[in-house]
């Protein structure tokens, strides 16, 4: 009779041990199931259902970074992926762009959100003011989300030099882009 308990008791842990990471959800260290330490040569595993674009290079001494696409089975694009070191298929990858909108955090950030849905549910550890946008930056999960600046009020839209707080930012503002950054 121990023997049975003990066997059901093992086969329960690893069963529970077992369970499949979601494809589509984001976290500090992951998203789907691209973490901080994958590197471009796994992409194609990673994405076997899926098409990951490969970019040739004409200028063998560029050093820009060559962002890689992970598009869907219909064409629409999933991630923009840069790696740390161009043209190195052990790099690994330092910034993640979401672009589709299944890919959601744990308090449920995606793409589609809301500036009051980031400020809601993170703390923002920093915003910065550009040229046409700003950028706030949550630490707690690396990422940085873009929103224009034609989503604030006029007299924020050209001043380069404010400080822009979150009070200042309408809680209904669109993100136009959706990062999470590895610095490896």
């Amino acid at each position: 009779m121990k023997k049975v308990f003990i066997t059901l008791t093992t086969l329960t842990l690893i069963f529970s041990s077992c369970k499949k990471q979601d494809p589509f959800k984001i976290s500090k260290h992951h998203v789907g199931l691209l973490t901080d330490s994958t590197q471009v040569k796994d992409l194609s595993a990673i994405f076997k259902n899926d098409s990951v674009s490969k970019f040739i290079v004409g200028n063998s001494f560029s050093t820009s970074k060559t962002n890689i696409d992970i598009l869907d089975k219909e064409g629409n694009k999933l991630l923009v992926l840069t790696p740390a070191r161009a043209l190195d298929s052990t790099s690994v990858i330092r910034n993640v762009q979401i672009a589709d909108a299944r890919y959601k955090t744990d308090k449920n950030i995606s793409s589609l959100s809301t500036f009051k849905d980031i400020s809601e549910n993170y703390k923002i550890s920093r915003i910065d003011n550009l040229i046409n946008s700003v950028v706030v930056t949550v630490n707690e999960i690396n990422a940085s989300f873009t929103i224009d600046k034609k989503e604030l009020p006029a007299n924020l839209r050209f001043d380069m030099n404010m400080n822009i707080e979150a009070t200042h930012i309408p809680d209904d503002a669109k993100l136009k882009y959706f990062f999470v950054n590895w610095n490896n």
